[in-house]
């Protein structure tokens, strides 16, 4: 505890950090406190009395989980940030198969400013379909709709729910450049972890008088996160061998040279769940009217989030997605290119075209089963719910939920100690370090 409070410290007195996590909190509570400011005219004592009652399926539960709460209190921000995460999944898809968004990622910074701008309208497009479909599916369904909805309080609320997710694009965007960590990821972070208190409450309530019960639970839930920690911070190392420089009449390492290029399992990191989440989410919206029982064999699995066919095509989007992601992130011809010009080479391996091809190979069989065992993280809460553990708490028992905490907080840690290690201090934990954190050999190497 001592050490942990003289890190407390060491992060207080870099004046630089300081000031971006003082504005990366203020940032963050003002999108909190913009999640409970109800929608004008809204009837919140009718929405509040439904969930008293049980009126709150799985759906329900799922989406406010992920607008921390906002979906659930028909708040300004109900939409929350994910129309966005959906813009953003089209202009990647574009980027493969549009030669126009191909051109403009090339382009670099410009580029990428282009796309941003585009990804924006996009989300404007997005939050104007997904706004009616939320007020008349389930601020309706509740009896939450004023009397006297015109013409008029449809239009002004479709406005409002869309510049409530801008904000909370705006916050994220500012978070990102002027605060610590990904502001995008973060503000969903901080929506789940703001539903996990009352949810673990709830299933105290629950099981109050099998404490059995509920220390199982928690040790189960810790498990689930030591775990998930392995799988976002495993490395597979691939040796390198780095070529000899003549030093008067010696000749010695290269300094600064690695000896081994680090290739993460997780490479993609949370960004497959976020996008799969994402994609779910669309088929959620679409059905969150239809009552059990009702519509199409299609309508009630994907209405069904404990259901067999609703785990599944998650699964597979995760899948998907972590290969995309990951071909993304990694560019096997560009490293070989790299190693080529540095003169490093990997043992038993021609250099240029024959090591692309090795990397390229090696991160695909690396990739699948560590998209594998994200899917089916993905999928306990499912499982969870079997075991008895109630929906609010199942949503944290695995799943996304904890995939996206375990992976943001992660990140946000290890550029928190690169502003610490910058400043020739110890990092957050004495002793250790945040893995996946590069060495000053490794960040002078390749």
């Amino acid at each position: 505890m001592k050490r942990f409070i003289q890190n407390i410290k060491n992060i207080w007195k870099v004046e630089e950090l300081r000031k971006r996590i003082i504005l990366t909190l203020s940032l963050i509570l003002i999108y909190r406190v913009g999640s409970f400011i109800i929608l004008p005219g809204v009837n919140y004592s009718a929405l509040e009395a439904s969930q008293k009652n049980g009126g709150q399926n799985t759906l329900e539960t799922l989406l406010s989980l992920f607008s921390g709460g906002g979906f659930s209190h028909a708040s300004v921000m109900a939409l929350g940030i994910m129309p966005y995460i959906s813009a953003s999944i089209i202009m990647q898809l574009l980027g493969m198969a549009v030669p126009a968004v191909q051109k403009m990622q090339n382009e670099g910074e410009s580029g990428r400013k282009q796309i941003n701008n585009y990804t924006r309208i996009l989300t404007i497009v997005i939050c104007a379909l997904q706004a009616p479909s939320y007020l008349s599916l389930y601020v309706a369904n509740k009896g939450a709709m004023p009397a006297d909805a015109t013409t008029f309080w449809w239009t002004q609320t479709i406005l409002v729910l869309i510049a409530g997710s801008m904000f909370a694009v705006w916050l994220g965007e500012r978070i990102t450049d002027k605060g610590i960590g990904n502001g995008i990821s973060l503000l969903i972070t901080v929506g789940i972890l703001a539903r996990l208190p009352e949810a673990f409450l709830a299933e105290i309530g629950i099981s109050s008088g099998n404490m059995i019960k509920i220390v199982l639970e928690i040790v189960g839930f810790m498990l689930v996160v030591m775990g998930t920690v392995l799988i976002v911070q495993g490395v597979r190392k691939i040796p390198l061998n780095t070529a000899k420089r003549v030093v008067g009449a010696r000749s010695v390492d290269a300094q600064g040279a690695r000896n081994y290029l680090p290739i993460k399992v997780n490479a993609s990191g949370v960004m497959p769940i976020i996008f799969a989440q994402a994609i779910m989410t669309i088929p959620v919206m679409i059905f969150s009217g239809t009552k059990p029982g009702e519509g199409s064999f299609i309508q009630r699995e994907l209405s069904n989030i404990y259901g067999v066919g609703y785990n599944t095509l998650l699964a597979v989007l995760i899948i998907v997605f972590t290969y995309f992601y990951t071909a993304i992130m990694i560019n096997p011809r560009k490293i070989a290119d790299d190693l080529k010009r540095s003169g490093g080479f990997i043992p038993g391996v021609k250099p240029g075209e024959d090591t692309a091809e090795y990397i390229d190979t090696l991160v695909s069989r690396i990739t699948f089963p560590g998209s594998l065992t994200l899917a089916i993280v993905a999928i306990l809460p499912p499982i969870a719910h079997i075991v008895g553990v109630n929906d609010a708490f199942a949503m944290f028992f695995g799943g996304t939920s904890v995939l996206i905490m375990v992976g943001v907080v992660l990140d946000t840690l290890q550029q928190i100690e690169s502003y610490l290690l910058n400043r020739h201090m110890d990092g957050l934990m004495e002793g250790t370090r945040v893995r996946g954190r590069r060495t000053a050999n490794e960040l002078s190497g390749i």
